[in-house]
């Protein structure tokens, strides 16, 4: 995996493990010589997975909608910092920048993010792992809930091991690694939907 697009919150907690879990991801993945391409704010979770990447002498992509640039929310220390004109062409570089995603904890946008990557991974938009670092149990009720659509049949058999959750960033880059693709929508015949 050359680049991993990396989801997360652009708030700071007031727990202050949640920075340091974002310090600890963007540390591995350079030292693990996998780059970062992340939201390009340079704020909380964003700003500390950004910054630990390069300190560690890791490649840190950027990609910012140009309303939040004016906001002057962007991290201009990036490697490359892309700015598009909005949120659709943002997640669209994510997808064609990276080999997987890794989401770590974020609110509304950072689950916009995810979901977005388990529909096109379903559909056949892309076939990379999405992974989920379920540190200090942050996703236990998303994951039930995932169990709940498995479990009622909103997702198919098929597509119930999309989602990667693991509780360390090693474990977690270790099952992406291991990620067999699954069958897309795209590639279904009516019958098997």
């Amino acid at each position: 995996m050359k680049r991993l697009a990396v989801y997360c919150g652009s708030a700071t907690p007031a727990d202050a493990r949640y920075i340091e879990l974002a310090r600890e991801v963007g540390r591995t993945l350079a030292e693990r010589g996998i780059g970062v391409v992340y939201g390009g704010g340079r704020l909380g979770l964003m700003g500390a997975v950004a910054d630990s990447a390069l300190e560690a002498g890791g490649e840190v992509i950027g990609v910012i909608p140009e309303a939040l640039v004016g906001s002057e929310v962007a991290h201009t220390g990036c490697t490359s910092l892309e700015v598009v004109p909005g949120m659709h062409e943002r997640k669209k570089a994510f997808t064609d920048l990276s080999a997987g995603f890794v989401t770590i904890p974020g609110g509304v946008g950072t689950m916009d993010e995810l979901w977005e990557a388990v529909s096109w991974a379903q559909l056949g938009y892309h076939n990379s792992p999405v992974g989920l670092l379920n540190a200090f149990g942050f996703y236990d009720g998303l994951l039930e809930f995932n169990a709940k659509m498995i479990e009622v049949g909103f997702i198919r058999p098929a597509h119930q091991g999309i989602i990667v959750a693991r509780e360390t960033i090693a474990e977690l880059l270790q099952a992406m690694a291991d990620y067999e693709p699954h069958t897309p929508i795209f590639a279904m015949k009516a019958d098997d939907l």
